[in-house]
């Protein structure tokens, strides 16, 4: 039987601790989901503010760990907790960093030193490996405010014996996201300008640490098999399509996962009643309940049509503001919880007071409301110009909630299409981001919704889906030990 891998997961985000997206939820799932598989796991973050306010027991270890930022010596503490009551996961301390609202920014913008707070928590994370005195076999790092773990293993650390079977693996949540900077911080990484080249670490001018991750780490991932696809091409690969085909052959499509310990209708302690397959009356309570909430004025015949995302252009919120009046006269209420672009909120406020009793707006994130409004909803509407997974639609099946989604990314992984004939399929599709398409397509929902028997169907269909992370951990394992042949 193989053994055990010592696996080290470092991350910028975890949830419960800090979470602003996606990558917060499979970072508090996935390890955890690994070590039900009998690997040595451990989980490593900054220590921002909000992580006190998680209100999970944390303590501090009484270790150190130092680390070069140019001419000075940076000190860092780490301090230890508990993830699913199982995994250890580590916070490197170091508040003139991480104390502070906000894990990349605030309202004004993204931090001005994101650059030497990344780059102090990439080479903390190798330092605390030896203060801890754990020999990580794989060391997993996700988006760019990790990339720079592998360059650092390759460069300087890989001839530390400690790290000899050390191997990294780089996960690509969002393309996007690619944490460039001005080449000044070169040398405040301690890395050599031998590295600054097409080949290493130059991306346009700059030192790009998402390239770091790409170019230096021994397997990429990301996050379903069809973004693994997009991300190869000029339309969908951020200019770095050149970089990843050129390492296509160690890039892999691994699908996210569902926590279904959080997101269950059977077991929600959020929601107003519990319901299942088996006895949908539940559902209906959370509508109804949802409904006071929000003063929608509903009828029998009245759908909820709901958002629960980000308030960015990815997101596709333009597509919904350019077609907002003809989405209003849809016989459908809209419910959309999100933050993020200040004219987007700008926006949604305003229609929130107009449309007073079909459309209410919640600006913020909070994670109780998240679960009310998807369980008291009939359909979510994801309409993302990209999305390389997406959870909130893996949520949305399981409690009987009808995407409707642009067909890009993870949301093309986990949706089929509704074939009224045959009653097969969990979802409905639209492959252009455009107001005719979005609009003719939830026509066609609305039909159907009014054809209980079929809405029934269909339901039932999604929460019969099964997008549990014990599939996906599967697969990393199969990666991992591929990855340490080489």
């Amino acid at each position: 039987m193989p053994r055990p891998i010592n696996i080290l997961f470092v991350s910028p985000e975890a949830h419960p601790f800090a979470k602003t997206g996606g990558l917060g939820d499979v970072s508090g799932a996935l390890p955890h989901a690994l070590k039900e598989l009998g690997h040595d796991v451990r989980v490593m973050l900054p220590k921002y503010r909000c992580v006190e306010q998680a209100k999970r027991l944390i303590q501090p270890t009484g270790l150190k760990v130092s680390v070069p930022i140019g001419a000075e010596t940076q000190h860092g503490e780490l301090h230890v907790g508990r993830l699913n009551r199982s995994v250890p996961i580590y916070f490197v301390d170091h508040p003139g960093y991480f104390d502070r609202d906000g894990l990349y920014g605030n309202g004004e913008g993204e931090f001005p030193d994101n650059a030497e707070r990344f780059m102090f928590f990439s080479r903390a994370v190798l330092e605390a490996c030896k203060t801890l005195d754990f020999k990580p076999d794989i060391i997993h790092c996700n988006d760019w405010q990790t990339g720079l773990v592998p360059c650092y293993l390759k460069n300087g650390y890989g001839q530390d014996p400690f790290f000899a079977h050390t191997r990294s693996v780089f996960a690509i949540h969002n393309l996007g996201y690619q944490g460039n900077f001005h080449e000044r911080y070169l040398p405040m990484a301690h890395l050599p300008w031998s590295l600054f080249t097409l080949e290493g670490l130059e991306f346009y001018g700059q030192f790009s640490f998402l390239k770091a991750g790409l170019v230096y780490a021994d397997a990429l991932t990301t996050v379903s098999k069809t973004y693994s696809k997009e991300i190869l091409t000029p339309e969908n690969g951020f200019q770095m399509d050149g970089v990843l085909r050129h390492h296509q052959e160690k890039l892999f499509g691994i699908l996210n996962g569902a926590d279904y310990g959080e997101w269950d209708p059977q077991t929600d302690r959020h929601i107003k009643t519990r319901y299942s397959p088996k006895s949908l009356k539940g559902k209906q309570e959370c509508k109804k309940s949802l409904a006071r909430k929000f003063s929608l004025k509903l009828t029998d015949q009245t759908p909820v049509v709901c958002m629960v995302t980000r308030l960015s252009p990815q997101k596709g919120i333009d597509l919904i503001i350019e077609n907002f009046p003809r989405l209003m006269h849809l016989k459908a209420a809209l419910v959309i919880l999100g933050v993020g672009d200040d004219t987007y909120e700008t926006f949604f406020n305003d229609q929130d007071r107009h449309y007073r009793g079909q459309f209410r707006y919640v600006p913020g994130f909070d994670e109780k409301l998240a679960h009310q409004i998807i369980a008291g909803s009939d359909i979510l509407l994801m309409p993302s110009l990209y999305e390389p997974c997406g959870l909130t639609q893996m949520y949305a099946l399981r409690y009987g909630t009808v995407p409707v989604v642009h067909q890009v990314g993870g949301l093309a992984d986990t949706i089929k299409a509704f074939q009224a004939g045959s009653h097969q399929g969990t979802g409905f599709l639209f492959k252009s981001p455009e107001g005719k398409t979005l609009l003719d397509t939830l026509g066609k929902v609305l039909d159907t919704y009014r054809k209980k028997r079929s809405w029934r169907k269909l339901m039932i269909n999604g929460m019969q889906q099964n997008f549990s992370w014990e599939k996906a951990a599967k697969h990393y394992e199969r990666l991992y030990r591929k990855t340490l042949v080489i």
